[in-house]
Protein backbone atom coordinates (compact mmCIF):
# COMPACT_ATOMS: atom_id res chain seq x y z
CA UNK A 1 0.00 0.00 0.00
CA UNK A 2 0.87 3.28 -1.02
CA UNK A 3 2.25 5.55 2.04
CA UNK A 4 0.38 8.20 3.01
CA UNK A 5 2.49 12.23 2.54
CA UNK A 6 3.11 12.83 5.95
CA UNK A 7 4.48 9.32 6.19
CA UNK A 8 6.53 9.99 3.08
CA UNK A 9 7.93 13.25 5.00
CA UNK A 10 8.79 11.39 8.01
CA UNK A 11 10.39 9.03 6.47
CA UNK A 12 12.85 11.71 4.26
CA UNK A 13 13.53 12.78 8.22
CA UNK A 14 14.69 9.28 9.31
CA UNK A 15 16.71 8.63 6.41
CA UNK A 16 18.81 11.65 7.17
CA UNK A 17 19.12 11.00 10.73
CA UNK A 18 20.18 7.68 9.70
CA UNK A 19 22.82 8.88 7.31
CA UNK A 20 23.88 11.48 10.02
CA UNK A 21 24.81 8.16 12.96
CA UNK A 22 26.51 6.03 10.36
CA UNK A 23 28.46 9.15 9.07
CA UNK A 24 28.98 11.34 11.62
CA UNK A 25 28.81 9.51 14.71
CA UNK A 26 30.75 12.13 16.45
CA UNK A 27 27.41 14.73 16.42
CA UNK A 28 25.51 12.40 17.96
CA UNK A 29 27.45 12.18 21.10
CA UNK A 30 25.89 15.46 22.92
CA UNK A 31 22.51 14.81 24.13
CA UNK A 32 19.58 17.49 23.30
CA UNK A 33 19.58 20.00 26.30
CA UNK A 34 16.24 19.45 28.23
CA UNK A 35 14.68 22.76 30.01
CA UNK A 36 11.54 23.62 31.26
CA UNK A 37 9.09 26.68 30.92
CA UNK A 38 8.20 27.35 34.63
CA UNK A 39 5.40 29.54 34.30
CA UNK A 40 2.74 27.08 33.57
CA UNK A 41 3.44 26.16 37.48
CA UNK A 42 1.07 28.96 38.66
CA UNK A 43 1.87 31.16 41.91
CA UNK A 44 4.02 28.36 43.58
CA UNK A 45 7.74 29.71 44.80
CA UNK A 46 10.94 29.67 42.19
CA UNK A 47 12.32 27.43 44.89
CA UNK A 48 9.67 24.79 44.58
CA UNK A 49 9.80 24.55 40.81
CA UNK A 50 13.30 24.33 40.96
CA UNK A 51 13.40 21.53 43.18
CA UNK A 52 10.60 19.79 41.27
CA UNK A 53 13.14 20.43 38.14
CA UNK A 54 16.07 19.35 39.95
CA UNK A 55 14.60 15.75 40.97
CA UNK A 56 13.54 15.23 37.25
CA UNK A 57 17.05 15.69 36.10
CA UNK A 58 16.75 18.79 34.25
CA UNK A 59 19.04 20.61 34.44
CA UNK A 60 17.94 24.09 32.52
CA UNK A 61 14.92 26.41 33.19
CA UNK A 62 12.96 29.09 30.99
CA UNK A 63 11.90 31.47 33.68
CA UNK A 64 8.51 32.74 33.57
CA UNK A 65 9.20 36.58 32.42
CA UNK A 66 7.23 38.16 35.43
CA UNK A 67 8.83 41.44 35.10
CA UNK A 68 5.12 43.50 34.50
CA UNK A 69 6.31 46.41 36.70
CA UNK A 70 9.37 47.91 37.63
CA UNK A 71 8.65 46.49 41.11
CA UNK A 72 7.45 42.99 40.16
CA UNK A 73 9.12 39.81 39.20
CA UNK A 74 11.88 37.37 40.00
CA UNK A 75 15.14 39.47 41.75
CA UNK A 76 18.53 38.90 40.19
CA UNK A 77 20.01 37.70 42.79
CA UNK A 78 17.69 35.95 44.79
CA UNK A 79 17.02 34.14 41.04
CA UNK A 80 20.76 32.71 40.88
CA UNK A 81 21.06 31.63 44.74
CA UNK A 82 17.79 29.59 44.08
CA UNK A 83 18.96 28.06 40.67
CA UNK A 84 22.51 27.29 41.97
CA UNK A 85 20.92 25.51 45.42
CA UNK A 86 19.33 23.32 42.39
CA UNK A 87 21.66 22.59 40.09
CA UNK A 88 20.15 24.58 37.21
CA UNK A 89 20.89 27.37 34.80
CA UNK A 90 18.81 29.75 33.04
CA UNK A 91 18.11 28.60 29.42
CA UNK A 92 16.38 32.06 28.69
CA UNK A 93 13.03 34.11 29.33
CA UNK A 94 9.69 33.34 28.27
CA UNK A 95 8.28 36.82 27.35
CA UNK A 96 4.25 37.22 28.56
CA UNK A 97 2.40 39.23 25.65
CA UNK A 98 -1.22 40.50 26.03
CA UNK A 99 -3.24 42.74 24.82
CA UNK A 100 -1.81 44.97 28.18
CA UNK A 101 1.63 45.11 26.40
CA UNK A 102 1.07 43.93 22.85
CA UNK A 103 3.89 45.28 20.12
CA UNK A 104 1.19 45.62 17.66
CA UNK A 105 -2.03 47.32 19.55
CA UNK A 106 -3.45 50.22 17.78
CA UNK A 107 -3.36 52.00 21.11
CA UNK A 108 0.07 54.28 21.95
CA UNK A 109 0.04 53.10 25.19
CA UNK A 110 -0.39 49.39 24.72
CA UNK A 111 2.65 49.68 22.63
CA UNK A 112 4.65 51.29 25.13
CA UNK A 113 4.21 48.65 27.77
CA UNK A 114 5.43 46.41 25.57
CA UNK A 115 8.87 48.27 25.19
CA UNK A 116 8.85 48.91 28.77
CA UNK A 117 8.00 45.11 29.54
CA UNK A 118 11.37 44.13 27.32
CA UNK A 119 13.44 47.16 28.66
CA UNK A 120 12.85 45.50 31.92
CA UNK A 121 13.64 41.58 30.90
CA UNK A 122 16.12 41.84 28.24
CA UNK A 123 18.35 42.78 30.98
CA UNK A 124 17.15 40.36 33.58
CA UNK A 125 17.64 37.77 30.96
CA UNK A 126 21.51 38.32 30.50
CA UNK A 127 21.55 39.01 34.20
CA UNK A 128 20.67 34.98 35.14
CA UNK A 129 22.88 33.98 32.22
CA UNK A 130 19.76 33.29 29.91
CA UNK A 131 20.58 33.15 26.24
CA UNK A 132 17.17 34.14 24.66
CA UNK A 133 14.29 36.15 25.61
CA UNK A 134 10.98 34.89 23.87
CA UNK A 135 9.14 37.42 21.74
CA UNK A 136 5.91 37.32 20.68
CA UNK A 137 4.50 40.06 17.79
CA UNK A 138 1.32 40.37 18.55
CA UNK A 139 -0.73 39.35 21.66
CA UNK A 140 -1.51 36.22 23.06
CA UNK A 141 -5.28 35.90 23.39
CA UNK A 142 -6.65 37.95 21.07
CA UNK A 143 -7.08 35.93 17.60
CA UNK A 144 -8.89 38.37 15.68
CA UNK A 145 -6.97 41.27 14.02
CA UNK A 146 -6.88 45.31 14.82
CA UNK A 147 -6.30 45.39 11.36
CA UNK A 148 -4.19 45.24 7.79
CA UNK A 149 -0.98 47.42 9.68
CA UNK A 150 -0.13 45.31 12.45
CA UNK A 151 2.24 43.53 11.34
CA UNK A 152 3.85 46.64 10.39
CA UNK A 153 3.39 48.51 14.14
CA UNK A 154 4.87 45.76 15.92
CA UNK A 155 8.01 45.69 13.26
CA UNK A 156 8.10 49.23 14.52
CA UNK A 157 7.77 48.72 17.78
CA UNK A 158 10.11 46.28 18.23
CA UNK A 159 13.13 48.35 16.64
CA UNK A 160 12.60 50.88 19.18
CA UNK A 161 14.33 48.02 21.69
CA UNK A 162 16.25 45.96 18.95
CA UNK A 163 19.57 47.39 20.07
CA UNK A 164 19.01 45.95 23.57
CA UNK A 165 19.72 42.73 22.01
CA UNK A 166 22.69 43.14 20.96
CA UNK A 167 24.24 45.42 24.07
CA UNK A 168 23.05 42.34 26.45
CA UNK A 169 24.10 39.47 23.82
CA UNK A 170 20.56 38.42 24.42
CA UNK A 171 18.39 36.51 21.57
CA UNK A 172 15.29 37.73 20.35
CA UNK A 173 13.63 34.89 19.91
CA UNK A 174 10.04 35.14 18.02
CA UNK A 175 7.28 32.63 18.84
CA UNK A 176 4.89 31.90 16.13
CA UNK A 177 1.56 30.75 17.91
CA UNK A 178 -1.37 29.34 16.43
CA UNK A 179 -4.14 31.00 15.13
CA UNK A 180 -6.77 30.28 17.70
CA UNK A 181 -4.80 32.46 20.33
CA UNK A 182 -2.68 35.22 18.01
CA UNK A 183 -3.88 37.42 15.43
CA UNK A 184 -0.37 37.32 13.37
CA UNK A 185 2.64 35.05 13.05
CA UNK A 186 1.39 31.86 13.13
CA UNK A 187 3.82 29.41 11.11
CA UNK A 188 8.20 29.25 10.88
CA UNK A 189 7.84 30.80 7.79
CA UNK A 190 5.64 33.97 9.31
CA UNK A 191 8.50 34.07 12.01
CA UNK A 192 10.98 34.08 9.33
CA UNK A 193 9.03 37.06 7.26
CA UNK A 194 8.73 38.64 10.50
CA UNK A 195 12.48 38.48 11.07
CA UNK A 196 13.12 39.57 7.51
CA UNK A 197 11.33 42.70 8.03
CA UNK A 198 13.06 44.06 11.17
CA UNK A 199 16.05 43.55 9.48
CA UNK A 200 18.06 44.03 12.53
CA UNK A 201 21.23 41.53 14.28
CA UNK A 202 19.52 41.55 17.80
CA UNK A 203 16.21 40.09 16.02
CA UNK A 204 17.73 36.92 14.03
CA UNK A 205 16.26 33.80 16.00
CA UNK A 206 12.74 31.65 16.33
CA UNK A 207 11.10 30.24 19.35
CA UNK A 208 9.05 27.09 17.79
CA UNK A 209 6.16 25.30 20.16
CA UNK A 210 5.51 22.17 18.82
CA UNK A 211 1.49 22.37 20.41
CA UNK A 212 0.63 25.30 17.47
CA UNK A 213 2.79 24.23 14.97
CA UNK A 214 0.45 20.68 14.98
CA UNK A 215 -2.39 23.50 14.22
CA UNK A 216 -0.44 25.89 11.51
CA UNK A 217 2.26 23.61 10.24
CA UNK A 218 1.77 20.98 7.16
CA UNK A 219 4.29 18.67 8.61
CA UNK A 220 6.39 19.73 11.65
CA UNK A 221 9.80 18.03 11.02
CA UNK A 222 9.83 19.72 7.92
CA UNK A 223 9.40 23.43 10.04
CA UNK A 224 12.12 22.21 12.14
CA UNK A 225 14.62 21.89 8.64
CA UNK A 226 13.45 25.11 7.89
CA UNK A 227 14.24 26.93 11.00
CA UNK A 228 17.45 25.20 10.87
CA UNK A 229 19.48 27.53 12.68
CA UNK A 230 17.74 30.25 13.46
CA UNK A 231 16.06 27.99 15.72
CA UNK A 232 17.20 28.51 19.25
CA UNK A 233 14.04 26.94 21.90
CA UNK A 234 11.17 24.53 21.23
CA UNK A 235 8.61 24.42 23.35
CA UNK A 236 7.17 20.76 23.79
CA UNK A 237 3.64 19.48 25.14
CA UNK A 238 2.04 16.40 23.54
CA UNK A 239 -0.71 16.63 21.02
CA UNK A 240 -3.85 17.41 23.59
CA UNK A 241 -1.31 19.95 25.40
CA UNK A 242 -0.35 17.45 28.50
CA UNK A 243 2.40 15.58 29.93
CA UNK A 244 4.85 13.62 26.98
CA UNK A 245 3.64 10.68 26.08
CA UNK A 246 -0.34 10.97 27.06
CA UNK A 247 -1.24 11.96 23.69
CA UNK A 248 -0.53 11.29 20.14
CA UNK A 249 2.63 14.05 18.83
CA UNK A 250 5.52 12.04 17.08
CA UNK A 251 7.80 13.06 19.46
CA UNK A 252 10.42 10.40 17.32
CA UNK A 253 10.24 12.49 13.92
CA UNK A 254 11.01 16.09 15.69
CA UNK A 255 14.10 14.40 18.08
CA UNK A 256 15.44 13.48 14.71
CA UNK A 257 14.63 16.65 12.65
CA UNK A 258 16.77 18.17 16.06
CA UNK A 259 19.65 16.04 15.35
CA UNK A 260 19.78 16.73 11.71
CA UNK A 261 19.84 20.56 12.41
CA UNK A 262 22.57 19.87 14.75
CA UNK A 263 20.15 20.97 17.58
CA UNK A 264 22.47 19.47 20.16
CA UNK A 265 24.96 22.20 20.79
CA UNK A 266 25.06 24.72 23.65
CA UNK A 267 22.31 27.84 23.62
CA UNK A 268 19.41 25.54 22.18
CA UNK A 269 17.04 24.02 23.80
CA UNK A 270 13.98 22.00 24.20
CA UNK A 271 11.75 23.47 26.37
CA UNK A 272 8.34 21.15 27.60
CA UNK A 273 5.57 23.78 28.26
CA UNK A 274 2.36 21.45 29.07
CA UNK A 275 -0.65 22.97 29.63
CA UNK A 276 -4.13 23.58 28.87
CA UNK A 277 -5.77 23.41 25.59
CA UNK A 278 -7.40 26.52 26.00
CA UNK A 279 -7.64 29.65 23.66
CA UNK A 280 -5.76 31.86 26.38
CA UNK A 281 -3.19 29.92 27.77
CA UNK A 282 -2.41 32.50 30.84
CA UNK A 283 -4.79 31.88 33.22
CA UNK A 284 -2.34 29.33 34.12
CA UNK A 285 -0.29 31.75 35.56
CA UNK A 286 -2.71 32.46 38.63
CA UNK A 287 -3.85 29.08 39.60
CA UNK A 288 -2.57 27.83 42.77
CA UNK A 289 -0.45 24.81 42.36
CA UNK A 290 -1.53 21.09 42.68
CA UNK A 291 2.40 19.81 43.68
CA UNK A 292 1.85 16.08 43.31
CA UNK A 293 0.32 16.95 39.85
CA UNK A 294 2.96 19.10 38.42
CA UNK A 295 5.35 16.75 39.97
CA UNK A 296 4.12 13.64 37.77
CA UNK A 297 3.79 16.13 34.63
CA UNK A 298 7.39 16.78 34.81
CA UNK A 299 8.56 13.18 35.50
CA UNK A 300 6.38 11.78 32.93
CA UNK A 301 8.03 14.31 30.27
CA UNK A 302 11.24 14.13 31.28
CA UNK A 303 11.55 10.52 31.58
CA UNK A 304 9.84 9.70 28.20
CA UNK A 305 11.71 12.26 26.42
CA UNK A 306 14.63 10.87 27.14
CA UNK A 307 13.46 7.26 26.75
CA UNK A 308 12.42 8.09 23.14
CA UNK A 309 15.57 10.15 22.60
CA UNK A 310 17.93 6.78 23.78
CA UNK A 311 16.16 4.59 21.54
CA UNK A 312 16.71 6.45 18.60
CA UNK A 313 20.09 6.82 19.31
CA UNK A 314 20.73 3.06 19.93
Amino acid sequence: MKPQNYELKNEKIRTAFEQLKREHPERLKTRLNLSWSNWGFGIESLADSAARLEKAGIRYIELHGNHYGPSLGYKVDETLQILDDHGLKASGVCGMFSADNDLASNRAVQRQAAVDYIEREVPFTAAVGGSYLLVVPGAVGRPKAYDNVEFDRSVETLLLVADLFVEHNVKAAIEPIRSAEVSFVHTIADAQQYIAAVNHPGVQHINGDVYHMQSEEAHIGEAILAAGEQLVNLHMADSNRSALGLGALDLDTIIMALYVIGYNTAGRFVTPEPLGPGGDPYPAMYGKPDKRQLDEMVMQTATYFREREAALLG
